[in-house]
């Protein structure tokens, strides 16, 4: 049921009866009928299938091999809760390119935050259930979110964050999108999601320009190379992958963490990648092209340089800066290395629950992190000092 053309093979066309699809949503039993695990339609809307079969189960878009999701009308998201009755994870962190604002995922939608006092500064409706990734434009004049809700829909949603509003959704999937990155040039947006694959998007419009579907499981991050001409992704299957942006071609795997892969970023040089998983470790791995590597037709293995260790469980969040790098997991702290020495530098702590997300802002001095639990804390990185607050709109501290 993805596209009209398989749906045709589930109809008999003015046969409802004789039509597999309208006799499992029609069935009696509870076991046989569809939508599975959900109740069943109303009678006016198996009504409606049922004419639409006996009239010929007409196609009235304009490719009949076009997935469905694209098109079938967007759906209209509920609104966010006016007030919230309770903190919702904080799963994507984005700094405006200028320091003034933190924006962060909610529920169904994003909010914007001074990082300087922590008060709210506008919120941005529109979106699915979970937003996981969020991006500003090098311009700051737009946002990308990654959003959807699990298991039925995944979109992209491009965001002006002047005017508080979102103004394309220029992809959508089956499953929820999971991570969003922009390129340097703020050329390319990069989305992976729960389907498998990851989508390169042109803008400013976000017209699509290919689909790479290189992973086996979820694709749990992208990030672009300082140069913006690669992309580097992690997944759920345990791999991490470098891809031509350009191109989509598969250059290079890493495979040494044997476990989901949940962030990974380019080094500041582009030679390196360093990459979180649920390993419990950090690992340095090279990823520069040779010569060989873009002469060969095989992509080439990638190998690790160092690991850093020392995390007592996964470890979901990672950012990198011109000295430091940072990560956090379920030790519900943050922790500073030395880049490219890896040393230990300073731990943050302060959260009560593990750490799903960071943004890091140089330019004013400052690293935000988003709790499970639904706080963020936006640290000085001067004095390593916290600001904290819960990212949920009405709720009472």
């Amino acid at each position: 049921m993805t596209t009209y053309h398989s749906l045709l093979e589930e109809i008999e066309p003015e046969k409802p009866d004789r039509s597999k699809l309208f006799r499992l949503i029609d069935a009696e039993s509870v076991s046989r009928r569809m939508p599975k695990d959900k109740g069943p339609l109303t009678e006016d809307q198996k009504s409606t299938v049922r004419r639409w079969i006996e009239e010929g189960a007409r196609f009235d878009g304009e490719d009949p091999g076009a997935p469905l999701l694209r098109v079938v009308p967007p759906r209209d998201h509920p609104p966010p809760p006016e007030a919230y009755p309770r903190a919702a994870p904080v799963a994507a962190l984005a700094f405006h390119p200028a320091g003034t604002v933190l924006a962060a995922g909610g529920y169904r939608e994003v909010t914007l935050w001074d990082p300087a006092t922590g008060k709210l500064a506008g919120r941005i409706g529109g979106l699915g259930e979970r937003t996981a990734g969020l991006a500003f434009s090098p311009d700051g004049s737009l946002l990308a979110a990654a959003c959807g809700n699990p298991g039925e829909v995944g979109e992209v949603k491009l965001i002006d964050p002047a005017a508080g509003r979102v103004i394309a959704r220029p992809a959508v999937a089956g499953d929820a999108f999971l991570s969003i990155a922009i390129d340097p040039g703020g050329t390319r947006v990069a989305a992976g999601g729960a389907d498998r694959s990851i989508r390169i998007l042109a803008l400013p419009g976000g017209r699509e320009e290919r689909t790479i579907e290189q992973h086996t499981d979820w694709v749990l991050s992208v990030a672009f190379s300082p140069d913006g001409k690669r992309i580097v992704s992690t997944s759920r299957d345990g791999t991490a992958k470098i891809f031509n942006a350009a191109t989509g071609e598969l250059e290079s795997t890493y495979t040494g963490h044997g476990q989901p892969v949940f962030a990974a970023r380019f080094s500041p040089d582009g030679a390196g990648v360093w990459s979180a998983g649920a390993d419990r470790q950090v690992h340095l791995w090279t990823s520069a092209p040779s010569i060989s590597t873009a002469m060969s037709e095989k992509p080439k293995d990638e190998k690790q340089l160092a690991a850093v260790d020392g995390y007592g469980g996964p470890v979901f969040a990672l950012v990198l800066g011109t000295r430091f790098a940072y990560s956090a997991g379920t030790d519900t702290a943050v922790f500073e290395h030395g880049l490219p020495d890896r040393k230990p530098a300073r731990v943050f702590r302060g959260h009560r629950a593990r750490v799903l997300s960071l943004a890091l802002h140089e330019g004013t001095g400052r690293l935000a992190s988003g709790g499970q639990d639904g706080e963020v804390r936006i640290w000085s990185l001067a004095g390593g000092a916290a600001a904290a607050f819960p990212a949920a709109p009405g709720l009472e501290r």
